[in-house]
């Protein structure tokens, strides 16, 4: 019994060990993110339309369309349906940690979550949103790697949930080595299940940064399930305050 009790604790220590990194690697970690994030054109206000292309076996695509605000130094954004009609006016709005859902005709606001579902799409209210801050408020570095994705040097960032907004337990970020640019990035669920992969295959310059114009979400539960997600009319213009208020969006129907 004293064996296996010694046994079961030394097994608990390593699995403690196991998916830690030092104090200096995930510091390094978080300033590889840092830098990625720095290269991105969202910063300040910003807006743009968000089209979807749902894909699912044994079903017609289904297209979704959204406008979408963002003012990230305040943690804030703002998502409207535009397409399909049906479903026209339905709407998004957070604030920090707090998310509401509206429905345009029951004209009422619901508690939300970023694990929320967009629509019928693989994409989630977490990856909407290109707040700077949520890694290090959010996650703690579990893991930190370097491989090769393609043609690119890449680091590979594990990282764990330590609140309960990710729309995941832990994912793996696969960014590029030469220009800090997320490539990649698998979601899993606690035990470690893939749940959902994230391919960001396109990007372009503008002025004010780097844009991932297409981004493709795959369902790894559900095999030839995904949503590709297009950007398009990206506008860096300063926001009116209105726009990030419930009032604006019952204005809106």
């Amino acid at each position: 019994m004293k064996k296996n009790l010694f046994l079961g604790l030394f097994l608990m220590i390593c699995v403690s060990a196991f998916g830690q990194v030092s104090e200096a690697d995930a510091d390094k970690a978080f300033k590889i993110i840092d830098e990625a994030n720095n290269q991105l054109a969202y910063k300040g206000d910003y807006s743009c339309t968000v089209s979807l292309v749902v894909e699912k076996p044994g079903k017609p695509k289904e297209n979704l369309q959204f406008k979408f605000f963002e003012r990230i130094d305040k943690d804030m954004f703002t998502m409207v349906q535009l397409f399909p009609e049906a479903d026209k006016g339905n709407g998004y709005l957070k604030e920090g940690d707090n998310i509401w859902s509206y429905d345009p005709i029951s004209r009422k606001f619901s508690h939300s979550s970023l694990k929320e579902a967009i629509g019928d799409s693989d994409i989630k209210v977490d990856d909407m949103s290109n707040d700077n801050d949520s890694f290090r408020k959010n996650y703690k570095v579990t893991g930190l790697r370097e491989e090769k994705l393609g043609k690119y040097d890449v680091y590979v960032i594990s990282l764990e949930a330590i609140t309960s907004l990710p729309a995941y337990e832990k994912s793996d970020f696969y960014i590029r080595k030469d220009i800090k640019l997320l490539l990649k990035k698998a979601d899993f669920s606690a035990s470690g299940r893939l749940m959902s992969t994230v391919l960001i295959p396109k990007y372009a310059k503008t002025e004010k940064g780097y844009v991932g114009y297409q981004t493709i979400i795959r369902d790894e539960l559900n095999p030839g399930e995904q949503t590709q997600q297009v950007i398009s009319d990206l506008s860096f213009e300063p926001l009116p305050d209105r726009i990030f208020t419930k009032a604006y969006l019952e204005g809106l129907n």
